[in-house]
């Protein structure tokens, strides 16, 4: 069976003369990593880096009734932002349970733009399509309209701003504007997916490596996949297909706090509701390795030597200079404090449930 071609973002050749090493994720031929991992990683934590996550997608609702039907397909309560302003939310299914995580980000009244994860985007478009009958709203898939790139770091919003026409210092945590990178018209969000401050950079794909080029001649590092995924563990924020699911609900996610019950109709309440009512059989936790080990994703976990759960994400945190992970268990051992163990190819080895985030931004040098 011939597999499709693997898609290109429109930094694919830049990546290459890098020398980054590329690898298929999700049928994309995305850079994992230039340097190194670790490299990488202390680069976001201790200064700036860039990721070209221009396989992530974009889906714009437009209308008199676009509010309505984005209040109608997410989780969290749309009606409270403001023009210019984003928030974090979930597509659910009618059990509760994830069709994608994404950022809704509101343009206007009638305005939209939802940016969602690479390998959901048809499906997203698709489930969000199949709800918008019975609303005046319409929606469009505008993937291949935008490059995406994410500046991230303590130092990010200082490198960038000579290249940006907006004060980046003005653009709040979740709030983004219009302005233009290197003259080219973009948006410019105050998001991130690393736990660090710093911005995502929306713009037309044929100015990719003009800006690119910019921002790396900044003293921006160019960091892969590999540590976006080690910098978004520490910060314990979600990876859709490995910590939540169609098989995991908002609620076991912990993600309580994107969930507006209050805010009328919408698809999964009425389960999400009952499954508040009811209480949780099981919670997503963090936990770190005692002994030596790694946790890697799917390996078993065990309390009180019964098989009780699998690892959803698990490494060496390059930061904290521990093995941390995230795993689902039975809502009486996830106490902070709790022991478990994780079988790590055949051997058990000790872990116990800790306090997340594991990083926080400004947090002491462990």
């Amino acid at each position: 069976m011939s597999h499709p071609p693997l898609k290109k973002t429109a930094l694919n050749e830049a990546h290459r003369r890098l020398g980054a090493r590329m690898v298929d994720f999700g049928g994309w031929d995305m850079p994992i990593q230039y340097t190194g991992p670790i490299d990488e990683h202390l680069a976001v934590r201790q200064d700036a880096g860039v990721f070209d996550v221009s396989h992530m997608g974009e889906i714009e609702i437009r209308g008199p009734q676009a509010l309505a039907l984005v209040q109608y397909v997410t989780t969290n309560d749309a009606a409270r932002l403001s023009d210019g302003q984003a928030q974090y939310s979930a597509l659910t299914f009618p059990e509760g349970t994830f069709v994608d995580d994404i950022l809704v980000h509101r343009f206007g009244p009638e305005e939209f733009f939802l940016c969602v994860n690479a390998s959901n985007a048809e499906k997203d478009f698709a489930w969000i399509r199949g709800h918008a009958s019975g609303f005046a709203a319409e929606v469009s898939h505008t993937s291949d309209r935008y490059t995406q790139l994410a500046v991230q770091g303590p130092r990010a919003l200082e490198r960038l701003q000579p290249l940006v026409d907006v004060d980046l210092g003005a653009i709040k945590y979740y709030w983004f504007a219009r302005g233009a990178v290197a003259g080219v018209p973009a948006i410019i969000a105050r998001t991130g997916y690393t736990g660090e401050d710093g911005v995502e950079l929306y713009f037309d794909p044929a100015a990719s490596e003009e800006i690119w080029g910019r921002v790396l001649a900044a003293g921006v590092k160019p960091c892969g996949l590999a540590a976006r995924n080690t910098l978004r563990l520490e910060a314990k924020m979600a990876l859709y297909g490995n910590d939540i699911d169609q098989s995991t609900t908002v609620l076991e996610a912990g993600l309580g706090w994107i969930l507006k019950l209050d805010k009328g109709e919408f698809v999964g309440r009425e389960r999400l509701a009952a499954q508040k009512e009811e209480g949780l059989a099981r919670r997503l936790v963090g936990f770190e390795m005692v002994e030596r080990g790694i946790a890697r994703d799917h390996y078993p976990v065990l309390v009180g030597g019964e098989p009780a759960g699998h690892v959803t994400s698990g490494s060496p945190a390059p930061y904290l200079k521990k093995n941390i992970g995230l795993a689902y268990l039975p809502v009486a051992h996830t106490a902070v404090g709790t022991r478990l163990e994780v079988d790590v190819r055949g051997r058990r080895v000790a872990a116990e449930v800790v306090p997340t985030p594991f990083y926080r931004r400004g947090m002491a040098h462990g």
